[in-house]
């Protein structure tokens, strides 16, 4: 028999390898590691509250309210979005992802993290810009292009709102401060 627990924060491949090593170290038989959750058959011997402690105790949080996973399920959508390239509309993208109305996936977004998705969506493009400018790779328009932008401007104007400077004097001052990604609302 197998169980899957639903979990917050938990938003890059190395989360992934951390919960799935620490579980497994106590013994737990994980069937699958996704973003988000963990399915793993059922032990007799080890309890889930010893489960949700090596989770808590890896800066992680079991999911438990149904309008928290749903949360949860929108930001992993939006990260695994900054990943490829898409000229799906927002909107149509976590319908489609999540299987709800993007109204009420809006509402209640707003109402639970006081912000709007596409703000949130915003702040998470900003991140990924400041690590596209960290790695030195790519130039502005480049940047812009592979984060979904038709311009660099429309990202340089974004950027300036969100952060207080443009991206070039960002990439002169070398003291970069990035966000992770589970810390921007």
């Amino acid at each position: 028999m197998t169980k899957t627990i639903h979990i917050k924060n938990m938003v890059c491949n190395r989360c992934k390898t951390v919960l799935k090593q620490e579980l497994e170290a106590i013994g737990v038989e994980i069937i699958n590691v996704e973003l988000g959750k963990v399915t793993f058959k059922i032990n007799s011997e080890i309890s889930l509250s010893t489960i949700k402690k090596i989770v808590d105790t890896n800066g992680f949080e079991v999911i438990l309210d149904d309008n928290e996973l749903i949360l949860e399920e929108i930001k992993i959508a939006l990260i695994l979005l900054l990943d490829k390239s898409n000229d799906e509309s927002l909107s149509s993208y976590l319908t489609q992802k999540i299987g709800r109305e993007y109204s009420s996936l809006s509402k209640l977004f707003s109402k639970k993290e006081g912000i709007t998705i596409e703000k949130y969506f915003i702040n998470l493009k900003v991140e990924k810009a400041k690590e596209f400018i960290q790695m030195g790779n790519l130039n502005f328009s480049e940047i812009a292009y592979s984060l979904g932008y038709k311009n660099s401007s429309h990202l340089a104007q974004q950027f300036k709102t969100i952060t207080g400077m443009s991206m070039s004097d960002y990439k002169n001052i070398k003291n970069w401060e990035r966000k992770p990604f589970d810390q921007i609302i």
